[in-house]
């Protein structure tokens, strides 16, 4: 066993797992080099070609990455079960979560009659009703609504749907900043990511067209309330992309508005353009920002083509989306007062981004959060604002599990920020960033 490393193994199988254990139990942690190639070998007394074999496979399920020259290191996210968010420091404000503020949320009242006995919800896996109101949901916004289905969430839906399409080693174009969970997703699910960088109107042409000429099989995008930036597409950007995605029909476009209720923005999609949009397209809601983070649930309106795959996949996994869970969900979306508590949330959420957005334009420091909940603020050195903001009795997200080759940022999650704490905050944040002590104190 190479003492410092702790791997062990005689078989590319026992070094894979070994590494695997070792990061599992945090012995190793995220962004620690690995042994090369050669000199774990020779410690281990098997050939490089048996090591060579282990990093595969690691890469190939998410654990690491290599980076050229700077050899093979644990992934910033590895795909191991005990990795979990960090908690947050008692006495300190939580703007790190990407949470809506529990004011908003209805009371969840499960229905009185649960699912009766043995049946075969196989046959019939959506409930009339809720089907119904998705087709609903869906047109409100010009959303084709032909083709719609249910799945467990939206991360569960994005991964059954690339792992249907998409085999190991093929490349998924993705925003850069762009969601933690979806850049962790995408190599742990044995797919390379191509970087696309994002500004307020989205995803930028030039960059999906070279992650197009790269490869790319899917495209992955928020249309609104982009995490962590809050950009928003705009006609133009839409046009834009599909200008580059025509020549590509074979594409799957995987829309995420994970946030359509409460995004403080009317959609603008690449898949309401009839005719002229993608060819292969799903887009993805859930409830959970509007509705509560425990009804894991989402509707997915696509072509007949995604349909079938998604379905059918499921069809041989979990089968279907729980019928008390769906009951429920109905129920909400039909209810008079929780759409009043919506409308309130969207307006309130606006405001309080609006507010901080204002305070640190004030101060001269530039910042991006046209639409969501959260705020996005260009910085230098993440670990000092998110630390110099931890003394001033606030918690933020550094920006680093967002990135993939984008700028240094943090994140703010505005949704429970009262606006009259937005100046404290950004002076906070601004004496952060030149290294000063904030003036307001703990």
């Amino acid at each position: 066993m190479t003492p410092h490393y702790g791997i062990a193994g005689g078989t590319a199988r026992e070094i894979s797992g070994s590494v695997e254990e070792a990061v599992a139990g945090e012995r190793l942690a995220p962004g620690d080099p690995l042994p090369p190639v050669r000199a774990l070998a020779e410690s281990l007394g098997v050939s490089p070609g048996t090591v060579a074999a282990a990093y595969k496979e690691l890469r190939r399920r998410g654990i690491v990455l290599t980076k050229g020259r700077g050899g093979t290191v644990v992934a910033p996210a590895p795909a191991v079960g005990s990795r979990r968010p960090p908690r947050v420091p008692e006495g300190l404000r939580d703007l790190a979560g990407g949470h809506a503020d529990p004011a908003f949320l209805p009371d969840l009242v499960p229905p009185r009659r649960l699912s009766p006995g043995a049946r075969s919800h196989r046959r019939a896996p959506r409930l009339p009703e809720l089907e119904a109101l998705s087709r609903a949901w869906f047109r409100r916004d010009g959303v084709p609504e032909e083709h719609v289905t249910f799945a467990h969430g939206a991360l569960d839906c994005v991964a059954r749907l690339l792992s249907v399409e998409l085999r190991p080693g093929d490349t998924v174009a993705m925003e850069d900043p762009g969601y933690h969970h979806l850049l962790d997703l995408v190599p742990a699910l044995g797919l390379r990511t191509a970087a696309v960088a994002v500004d307020d109107e989205g995803m930028r042409p030039e960059g999906l067209r070279a992650a197009l000429r790269a490869g790319a099989r899917a495209v992955v995008l928020s249309p609104r309330a982009q995490n962590p930036t809050g950009a928003r597409l705009t006609p133009r950007r839409r046009d834009a992309l599909l200008d580059v995605l025509t020549p590509a029909p074979e594409v799957l476009v995987v829309e995420d508005d994970h946030s359509a209720d409460t995004a403080g923005g009317p959609l603008c999609s690449l898949v309401t353009a009839g005719a002229g949009g993608p060819a292969r397209w799903a887009h993805v809601r859930t409830v959970s920002k509007h509705l509560g983070p425990d009804l894991r649930w989402t509707a997915m309106a696509c072509d007949a083509t995604t349909l079938a795959r998604h379905d059918g996949r499921m069809l041989l996994t979990s089968g279907w989306v729980s019928h008390v869970l769906q009951e429920t969900v109905a129920a909400v979306m039909a209810d008079p007062a929780t759409l009043g508590l919506v409308a309130a949330a969207g307006a309130a959420y606006r405001e309080r981004r609006e507010a901080l957005l204002g305070a640190l334009a004030a101060l001269g420091l530039p910042a991006r959060g046209v639409s969501g909940l959260n705020v996005w603020v260009p910085v230098q050195d993440e670990s000092a604002v998110v630390n110099g903001l931890r003394s001033q009795g606030w918690w933020v997200a550094a920006g680093t599990r967002f990135r993939i080759a984008s700028e240094p940022g943090v994140r703010i999650t505005t949704a429970e920020l009262r606006t009259d704490e937005a100046p404290r905050l950004a002076a906070d944040l601004a004496a952060a960033a030149a290294g000063t002590p904030g003036p307001y104190g703990g």
